[in-house]
């Protein structure tokens, strides 16, 4: 895989320092404060063991991981607009909270993400409700342009979700590029379970390789999570006077 850089910010309580992110699709390598941290997914980002940072350099979970924290960084992101693909650019903003008191692993109390996609002079953003990738790119793909699309794994015709779920905030999600007949033919979990152990390893949604393309609307090669972007689940209004079941008193 193609590797890339982003550069940034890193905050916390002891100050703001530039921030440098690579990743080769698959892995992320962050470099704060002369440290250099690694993982699959910006939740699961560890300092190096062999060169283990001072106490006080970053705030940790009981399981080692970075948290109480925001990180902002730029991704560039193509965008096919009217046969042309274009040149965006992604503005991420991560807020890991400190640890959260009784989590097994001392997972960050909450976690914010919020995208903003620069496109062509406008601004499409996530808003403040997703919590993920999947979501945040989705919430962002539903307000371009009609024929206008995000050029990256996420919007593949060769990726998915183990249909079990991942719970990643980033990455964990399944590239078929080698296996891309097979799973054309896969329109739902059943046959996505079929052809599993014939993914070529996992992907980041905001990557993107020469294999790519559009995933389609319906019908087979949606595999277990469906199109891109899912349609949106609206919550259907409650009719009448509605009084929530009460307890019996017999």
């Amino acid at each position: 895989m193609t590797g890339e850089s982003w550069v940034g910010w890193y905050r916390d309580r002891a100050g703001t320092e530039a921030l440098t992110l690579s990743t080769d699709g698959r892995r992320l390598h962050v470099r704060i404060r002369g440290h250099e941290l690694t993982g699959e997914t910006f939740t699961g980002l560890f300092p190096d063991p062999e060169v283990p940072p001072d106490d006080g350099t970053f705030t940790l979970t009981p399981a080692g991981a970075l948290c109480g924290c925001v990180l902002e960084w730029d991704i560039p992101m193509p965008v096919y607009d009217d046969g042309t693909v274009h040149r965006a650019a992604l503005r991420c903003l991560l807020s890991l909270g400190r640890p959260a008191p009784g989590a097994p692993d001392g997972d960050p109390e909450r976690l914010h993400l919020g995208l903003a996609l620069h496109f062509d002079g406008a601004l499409f953003t996530s808003g403040h409700a997703e919590n993920d990738f999947a979501g945040a790119l989705a919430e962002i793909q539903r307000q371009l342009p009609e024929g206008s699309y995000l050029k990256s794994c996420l919007s593949c015709a060769f990726s998915d979700y183990y249909p079990a779920g991942s719970g990643a905030l980033f990455g964990g999600l399944a590239c078929f590029r080698d296996a891309k007949d097979a799973y054309r033919e896969a329109g739902d979990t059943d046959a996505v379970l079929a052809v599993w152990d014939r993914n070529s390893g996992s992907v980041q949604e905001t990557h993107r390789c020469p294999d790519f393309e559009r995933r389609p609307a319906e019908g087979p090669g949606t595999g277990h999570r469906g199109p891109f972007p899912p349609p949106r689940v609206e919550l259907l209004p409650v009719q009448g006077d509605f009084k929530p079941p009460q307890a019996s008193t017999a």
